[in-house]
């Protein structure tokens, strides 16, 4: 999506009045995984996958209580861990990759999850969405902005991204949004669309009429409660909402 006679400057313009109402709203985002630790968030991001952070938030307290460290995780009995972890979904798979990152983090790096993308990228299970988690949540380090399904409809309804509506390609919508998003804010922004798409713009029902973003959002109004949204038939500021921040 791109909308109409908005240039780069524009995007960037219209982009850091969503960072300010974004910071509004959600002043203390950040991530809803528990943690203790880098390698305990590495760990709860990977089980994240295809689950919700609740239900990680459950799993986790119990598994590090019996693997604390990354020498223990790597040793473990798989079948274990897959019975710790079973209600995560993809048991087997995250057993797989926790046990793969876990032995190369003992092995090659002393221990310690790796503070830096390069070598976070090397680790069994990680791409750049937890990588991202870990560097920006855990390392204070802004090396990329995370990218889920959240972040990605919503980088997509806010015109963020010039991928298309039905574009899967996380690492274009991340690439595109770091090109008009302030490195500084990589971090928070990625946290901070989560949480709105998780309160507010909801797959199927956006709630547009309450939504704080609608004066900068190409597709505010756009959608049938009963069917698929429209295409936006406007681009510029809607008339509805016009509370400012």
């Amino acid at each position: 999506m791109k909308t109409k006679s908005e240039n780069l400057n524009d995007k960037k313009a219209r982009t850091r009045r969503i960072i300010t109402a974004l910071r509004k709203l959600y002043p203390e985002a950040d991530c809803a995984l528990a943690h203790a630790d880098p390698l305990q968030l590495l760990i709860a991001t990977i089980l994240s996958a295809q689950s919700t952070d609740e239900t990680v938030n459950k799993v986790t307290p119990i598994l590090f209580k019996r693997f604390p460290t990354a020498r223990t995780l790597a040793d473990a009995d798989r079948e274990e861990i897959e019975k710790i972890i079973h209600s995560t979904g993809f048991f087997r798979q995250k057993t797989k990759s926790i046990q793969g990152a876990c032995r190369l983090i003992s092995d090659r790096f002393a221990g310690r999850v790796p503070d830096n993308m390069d070598d976070l990228l090397t680790l069994p299970g990680v791409a750049r969405k937890t990588a991202n988690v870990v560097l920006g949540t855990a390392f204070g380090i802004n090396d990329g902005v995370v990218v889920d399904t959240h972040v990605g409809r919503l980088a997509t309804r806010l015109a963020l991204t010039w991928s298309s509506k039905d574009s899967k390609d996380a690492v274009k919508i991340e690439r595109d949004m770091m090109a008009i998003v302030p490195r500084k804010e990589w971090t928070f922004f990625g946290h901070a669309l989560i949480w709105h798409g998780r309160r507010v713009c909801a797959a199927r029902k956006p709630d547009c009429d309450s939504c704080k973003l609608s004066k900068n959002c190409p597709a505010a109004f756009s959608f049938d409660p009963a069917g698929p949204e429209k295409a936006p038939t406007k681009t510029t500021t809607r008339t509805r909402n016009t509370t400012t921040l």
